[in-house]
């Protein structure tokens, strides 16, 4: 049975407030700014509170009436404010964690009926989503703190800002062995499914399109996307896995971590703009091409220096210390 979001909710316009008109600040001392933005629980800043405006409490709803984030909601966990075109939903019932994220997936899924120039504003209210007594079972045995903790560093000393960095050109070619995947097609790929990554040229899901049976490059690579919308795009790899011949595998000429690899991945995948569908990033163009990377006093790459600003990073707590298995 489905009853209105109205039901089970209260719906109210939010704050309506300008962020350019505001004063931002830290988050230890700020108050969240909550738009229509998709990313980031939605929130765009932290603001200083404003005087006689109080802020939504933690445990309340945003949802985007407008806007190409449009039904985007998301449940805040501490005070908030909204800017123009948000709702502010609070539960009339006493709702777990998971049951009210699941009640934000079943509100987003509407975003099919709106559109840029099709606002929810006044339909929210009577949009249609399951009764509490229709919520699956498998809603409450959800462990939603499961990934506390995991945006934690894995250090908490400082470092420099990159921007207070040497920075010197190095060739691909110099710091990488270069070497190019090799076609399956998408018949081949529906009679060998299996345990391995296949690596498209897709610009999403560490560049995983599909599983194999079987594996032709090694873990602690980078791989490349030369072709297609995905174009230099740049992910590591930490398993044995399968490229197609869309994708340049870099093979490292030095002792890489994974941290020093993702580094090297974004400025990478910051080469994007030189190429296109119609300029490629082959293999004999990425032999003739060199990024820019931090240099230590000898006019080396800096991997040290990586190293230890990646893991002054939110999540780089979760960064292994060590590759998969090698291709035997």
């Amino acid at each position: 049975m489905t009853v209105p979001v109205s039901e089970l909710f209260d719906v109210r316009y939010g704050h309506s407030l300008e962020l350019n008109r505001l004063l931002r600040t830290g988050s230890e001392n700020g108050v969240a700014f909550v738009s229509r933005k998709m990313g980031d629980n939605g929130i765009s800043a932290f603001v200083e509170p404003i005087p006689d405006v109080e802020p939504a409490p933690a445990g309340d709803i945003s949802c985007a009436l407008g806007g190409n984030g449009v039904l985007t909601t998301h449940l805040q966990e501490q005070p908030f404010y909204v800017g123009r075109d948000v709702a502010i939903l609070r539960p009339k019932v006493v709702l777990s964690k998971a049951q009210i994220l699941f009640y934000c997936l079943c509100i987003k899924s509407n975003r099919f009926r709106y559109s840029y120039g099709r606002q929810a504003n006044k339909t929210l209210r009577s949009l249609l989503i399951p009764a509490l007594s229709d919520v699956p079972a498998w809603v409450s045995n959800i462990d939603v703190a499961m990934f506390d903790g995991s945006d934690a560093p894995a250090s908490h000393d400082e470092v420099l800002a990159l921007s207070g960095q040497t920075w010197g050109l190095f060739p691909i070619s110099q710091l990488f062995e270069l070497k190019k995947g090799k076609r399956l097609t998408k018949a081949q790929l529906r009679t060998r499914p299996g345990p391995f990554p296949f690596i498209g040229a897709i610009d999403s899901n560490n560049g995983v399109a599909a599983s194999v049976d079987t594996v032709i490059h090694d873990a602690g690579t980078i791989t490349v996307n030369y072709n297609g919308a995905g174009v230099a795009d740049s992910f590591y790899q930490p398993v044995p896995f399968w490229a197609s011949d869309d994708v340049n595998v870099l093979y490292p000429k030095f002792k890489m971590s994974p941290a020093v690899a993702l580094f090297i991945t974004t400025v990478i995948s910051k080469e994007k703009y030189r190429f296109s569908y119609g300029r490629k990033w082959h293999l004999e163009r990425m032999h003739e091409s060199a990024i820019h990377l931090p240099e230590n006093h000898a006019g080396e790459p800096d991997f040290a220096y990586m190293e230890t600003f990646i893991k002054t990073l939110p999540f780089s707590g979760q960064i292994g210390d060590r590759p998969g298995q090698h291709v035997s």
